[in-house]
């Protein structure tokens, strides 16, 4: 990429922006300027409204990124980091990165603590651990275990708690859903599960958008053929895992969140709603264990 040598920076974001706009990149100019931030490290609001020079080592970097956007590669992935809840996160290919939707998992969480004194969190597949630690950041007197199958993501999930300064607060075990993979034992009963897992169908992984196909871990995005194996295992293991009147939350794909709902009626809990995205999606599915006695209902 000899065209950005000898460059301003201002020179430089728009020649970045021109190649990642042909590239068919969704916010080139902002991509461009996240891009020279970090290559620069300086903030954005820097890159935003002052001009100056690069050395030769900060171009070649930034001429790097932006090669590596150019061919699709997520943002997050080269910048190392995304913003979830309020909170800035660490980011590798280890680890899905974490969405928008994602958020509305947390906020029904909180919802559903807010009314406990105290409580234990089970997240499960916890990846870069964004929702067990935006729980923990924002309920400080609830004690959460993050989860993943893979140890790669869970050393990005314990840096990022001890960045936070919540790595007290979160244990981490390595588990392939309630199944324990490490040496800590069963992992025991929990007042709220949240979980955002693999939810997308083998088949429809090829033709997601570059970004994701190519370049996010797939057994994070794979859910088997129908999308729903990983909601069968967690109706499973709750009668085991979930608390008397205990809650469970989970983000659901497009279109999943019927056939979620009855996979968890039928597992012997209430569904007590299902929770739109910003499209007007039903993107998450709350329901809590039934009392003794109580048939469950639909809502």
């Amino acid at each position: 990429m000899a065209q950005f040598e000898q460059c301003e920076a201002r020179e430089l974001l728009d020649e970045a922006a021109a190649a990642l706009d042909r590239a068919c990149i969704e916010n080139p100019r902002l991509d461009a300027e996240l891009i020279l931030a970090k290559a620069t490290g300086r903030s954005r609001a820097e890159v935003l409204f002052t001009d100056f020079a690069l050395d030769a080592l900060a171009r070649q970097k930034f001429a790097t990124m932006v090669e590596r956007r150019r061919q699709r590669e997520p943002l997050a992935y080269i910048v190392g980091h995304k913003e979830f809840y309020s909170i800035d996160l660490e980011i590798t290919p280890a680890v899905l990165i974490p969405r928008p939707e994602t958020e509305f998992v947390v906020s029904e969480a909180l919802r559903i603590l807010a009314d406990r004194k105290d409580g234990c969190v089970l997240d499960l597949c916890a990846g870069s651990g964004a929702i067990a630690l935006a729980i923990a950041a924002n309920a400080a007197h609830v004690q959460v275990v993050a989860t993943d199958r893979w140890n790669a993501a869970l050393q990005v999930a314990r840096r990022n708690a001890e960045r936070l300064g919540l790595i007290e607060r979160i244990a981490f075990r390595q588990a392939d859903v309630f199944d324990p993979i490490d040496s800590g034992g069963p992992l025991g009963r929990f007042d709220l599960i949240v979980s955002n897992p693999p939810y997308i169908r083998d088949a429809d992984i090829p033709a997601l958008q570059p970004e994701v196909a190519r370049w996010e871990p797939h057994t994070a995005l794979s859910g088997g053929p129908d999308g729903l194996d990983f909601y069968r295992r967690i109706a499973r293991g709750l009668a085991t895992h979930l608390e008397d009147k205990g809650c469970v939350v989970v983000e659901v794909g497009e279109l999943q969140a019927d056939a979620v709902m009855k996979i968890f009626r039928e597992s012997g809990i209430d569904t007590l709603a299902t929770i739109p995205d910003l499209s007007g999606v039903p993107r998450v599915v709350s329901a809590q264990a039934l009392p003794a006695g109580r048939p469950p209902s639909i809502r």
